[in-house]
């Protein structure tokens, strides 16, 4: 199978510093490896309640950060999944290939839906059925993820799996797929099991109020994390403000267990330094804050400044941004849209490739 990456970010609004070093970096850094396809995955957000208004903004502003941090639309795929019919199809399939028990054991479920599990909406249960497809519909060969979408992505393997075991004969019979080891036994499969990216130094971004929360949209203080279109006043200002203790910060990795605000800032200036903790330390172990955050500030506005500057005239250009959706939603298609028929085909559909 052709190597291939696919990722997504929800437009949700308020895109942070966390989302960037955790995954649109990250993205970018992939296109020099693979074939790279990535997502507006608009169908998710609606999960959720939400303003139609503020989900049309909200789409454009997460593909001006892509655009905005170096993903080439050009070379790669960049689109938003509600043009692409193919997600929404092979998800129904792939509801009728899970099992409840597997969706009921989603952790991200039961934080969403909480005490009120009988009022959340069926597409907050079966969305992951619907991540399973927006990668298997590209027969993605690697997802970067974070570690909160590591079981996620376990869900989309186990999809595979079943599809693949279930249907092993039929693959056959129509001279698809490829022989793949499941266990101890070998079958005709056709979707891969997908490789998860995982790491990097800077894999979680935390609050810059509270070392031990992840930096999140809903956090009720804005000075809690560095949103993508801040100027580089608000990025010195928030650091300045960002909670750190009182110590210095030691010489080596071990030495920052316990103090998750100093991990918190050490781990963001490596991420964007595109180096490790144990170098930074190396460079201002035996040092307090007063002299490291002013290091960090430097650093982040050098590289953040410069996106958020993009960013912010791409947004002044909504039809540019909306033809780059277009162009990648066709070419998403084209990809797409065989591997729906032959999954049609697999499972009976009569004419489903022509």
């Amino acid at each position: 199978m052709t190597p291939r990456v696919f990722s997504g970010i929800q437009p949700t609004g308020n895109l942070h510093l966390g989302n960037y070093l955790g995954a649109i970096k990250r993205f970018v850094e992939l296109q020099g490896e693979m074939e790279c396809v990535y997502c507006v995955v608009d169908m998710h957000a609606i999960t959720m309640p939400f303003e139609p208004a503020e989900l049309d903004r909200n789409i454009r502003e997460v593909t001006a950060a892509f655009l905005a941090a170096g993903i080439d639309p050009k070379a790669h795929i960049v689109f938003n999944q509600s043009q692409v019919k193919e997600h929404a199809e092979l998800a129904w399939i792939f509801n009728c290939i899970a099992r409840m028990g597997w969706l009921r054991r989603m952790t991200q479920f039961k934080e969403k839906a909480g005490k009120r599990a009988e009022e959340a909406s069926v597409g907050v249960f079966a969305y992951p059925s619907l991540m399973a497809a927006d990668i298997l519909a590209y027969r993605a060969t690697h997802v970067p993820v974070g570690e909160d979408q590591k079981q996620h992505l376990e869900l989309t393997r186990d999809i595979a799996a079943k599809f693949n075991h279930d249907f092993s004969a039929r693959i056959s019979e129509l001279g698809l797929g490829e022989d793949m080891e499941m266990g101890d036994e070998t079958v005709r499969g056709y979707f891969p099991l997908t490789e998860p990216i995982i790491g990097g130094p800077a894999a979680r971004v935390m609050s810059l109020r509270d070392g031990t929360k992840k930096m999140s949209k809903s956090d009720p203080s804005d000075l809690s994390r560095i949103v993508m279109t801040d100027d580089s006043d608000a990025i010195a200002k928030k650091f300045k403000k960002a909670k750190s203790d009182a110590e210095v910060l030691p010489e080596t990795v071990e030495g920052l267990e316990g103090r998750p605000e100093a991990d918190n800032l050490v781990g963001i200036y490596a991420a964007l330094a595109d180096t490790d903790r144990a170098a930074v330390l190396a460079e201002f172990g035996g040092q307090g804050f007063g002299a490291f955050k002013p290091a960090l500030i430097e650093l982040a506005v050098e590289k953040l400044a410069p996106i958020n500057r993009e960013m912010r005239k791409l947004m002044d250009d909504p039809a540019h941004i909306d033809a780059v959706l277009a162009d990648g939603s066709q070419r998403a298609r084209a990809i797409a849209e065989p591997i729906l028929a032959d999954v049609k085909a697999i499972v009976g559909f009569v004419g489903a490739r022509g």
